[in-house]
This record gives C-alpha cells, sequence and structure tokens, in this order.
C-alpha cells in the first residue's frame, strides 16, 4: 500500500488530535501533589521581578534565616505562567554566588591595580565626569536651530535592566541631552 505525503500529514494530524483529546489516559493529579508537597514551607514568600530581560516575569522567592533558599516562576503572572527562561532559572546563583563582588572597586587611570572605595565616593566620581564630558560635548543650537543634545556620552544598557529601570534611564538621558543610548526594553 503506498501512502502519499499528503496522507500521511492527514494520518498524523488525526492521530495527534485524538491523542489529545483522550488526555493519553494520564492523570497528573498525583504528581502534582507530590511537587506541592515539596515546596518549602517554613520560607517566606516575596513576589518578585526576573532581572535579566525587558519581559518581567514574575517569580516568587522563598526566604529563610535571611537567605534566598529558592527562586521559581510565579504562576500568577500573566504572560510566563511561572515558567522561567533558563536565565530567569540562574536568579539564584546570581544571588547567592561567592565571587559576586560586594564592595564597589576603582582602578585609577593608568594603575594596575583595583582599590576598594566607598560607594559615596564612587557615584560622585560618576557624577562628577559625567557632568565634565557633558559640559564639554553640549550643544545647544546648531545653525540656528535648538537641538539641545550631548553627542560625547553614549549609554549601553543590558538585558538586566527592566521596564521600569528602563524606563527612568531612558528619562535620564533624554534630561541630559543623550542621543546614542540603547537598552532591551529599545528591542
Amino acid at each position: 500500500m503506498a501512502v502519499s505525503r499528503r496522507d500521511f500529514l492527514r494520518g498524523g494530524v488525526a492521530a495527534g488530535a485524538t491523542a489529545a483529546a483522550a488526555g493519553l489516559g494520564l492523570d497528573l493529579k498525583p504528581v502534582r501533589a507530590y511537587a506541592q508537597s515539596l515546596r518549602i514551607k517554613t520560607a517566606k514568600v516575596f513576589a518578585s521581578v526576573c532581572p535579566y530581560c525587558a519581559v518581567g516575569c514574575g517569580q516568587l522567592i522563598y526566604v529563610s534565616d535571611n537567605k534566598i533558599q529558592q527562586i521559581e516562576g510565579n504562576p500568577d503572572c500573566p504572560h510566563s505562567l511561572g515558567v522561567l527562561c533558563s536565565k530567569g532559572q540562574a536568579t539564584y546563583q546570581l544571588s547567592n554566588n561567592k565571587l559576586r563582588p560586594t564592595k564597589a572597586l576603582y582602578r585609577a587611570p593608568g594603575s594596575e591595580r583595583w582599590e576598594e572605595k566607598p560607594l559615596d565616593w564612587i557615584m560622585g566620581r560618576i557624577a562628577e565626569l559625567t557632568k565634565r564630558t557633558r559640559e564639554a560635548g553640549f550643544a545647544e543650537e546648531e545653525n540656528g536651530i535648538t537641538v539641545n543634545r550631548c553627542d560625547t556620552i553614549a549609554s549601553l544598557g543590558s538585558a538586566c535592566t527592566d521596564n521600569e529601570e528602563c524606563y527612568l534611564q531612558t528619562k535620564l538621558f533624554r534630561t541630559l541631552g543623550l542621543v546614542y543610548f540603547e537598552h532591551q526594553a529599545r528591542v
């Protein structure tokens, strides 16, 4: 018996529809009950947002003894329904990483070593350099037209900023007159 490609596809679709309708006889209630029994019961649960991209998938963060015990997708999140991508699943490692820097480090121009500096000093230094660079490259007018732009500063954001952070960055950069900036939410 010769089966044409069209008949093969029709049969495959019909078999798939039949299997889906019948549910293949699987009862997932015991599996769900077992999964619920594995949940950490002594931890406080905090709802949060995945920090990796501009999608903003919901996360549930389980904390006990002031330490993150588990991070999982929030099933009440309307667009991800509790499913996290591989980056979202790695949020736990982002939080509990012994190699993660916890102090502000500064390397002077031409230096070969990093120095620990107070965060207030670092923030002041960033503000000072931003102001100096903006003043040096700010153009109020061009050919008699008011432009109010700064071509000497550019910003390249990351996939670790969420929509709210990207919104605030955009407001800040537009206020400074920046033209060249990019971040995940614009993709």
